[in-house]
């Protein structure tokens, strides 16, 4: 098992930045990667950004040159800067992590963050 607790987030401005965290616990050794999704209401779930355990990174194209995930695996956190946000950006970010053989999502609280024009 595999416990997220995520934080950060909130209300910025349109062309601000904020950061997001999410620490994990639990069975840390079994994680894969860890990433990012976010969700607006009537849409689905959407990838935002991922890091592998070798430290690959992908990202979706409406964040690229924008977003950044970094994770640190001593502190089994993974990070996610954003910078420019628009109010497109809005949305509730979930942390996710695939762990195990089987690659089992393991999802956080989730969070609204709200972008204002």
């Amino acid at each position: 098992q595999v416990q997220l607790v995520e934080s950060g987030g909130g209300l910025v401005q349109a062309g601000g930045s904020l950061r997001r965290s999410c620490a994990a616990s639990g069975n840390t050794l079994s994680i894969n990667a860890m990433g990012w999704y976010r969700q607006t209401p009537g849409k689905l779930r959407e990838l935002v950004a991922v890091v592998g355990s070798g430290g690959g990174t992908n990202y979706a194209d409406s964040v690229k040159g924008r977003f950044t995930i970094s994770r640190d695996n001593a502190k089994n956190t993974v990070y996610l800067q954003m910078n420019s946000l628009k109010p497109e950006d809005t949305a509730v970010y979930y942390c996710n992590a695939l762990a195990g053989s089987s690659w089992h999502d393991y999802w956080g609280q989730g969070t609204q963050v709200t972008v204002s024009s």
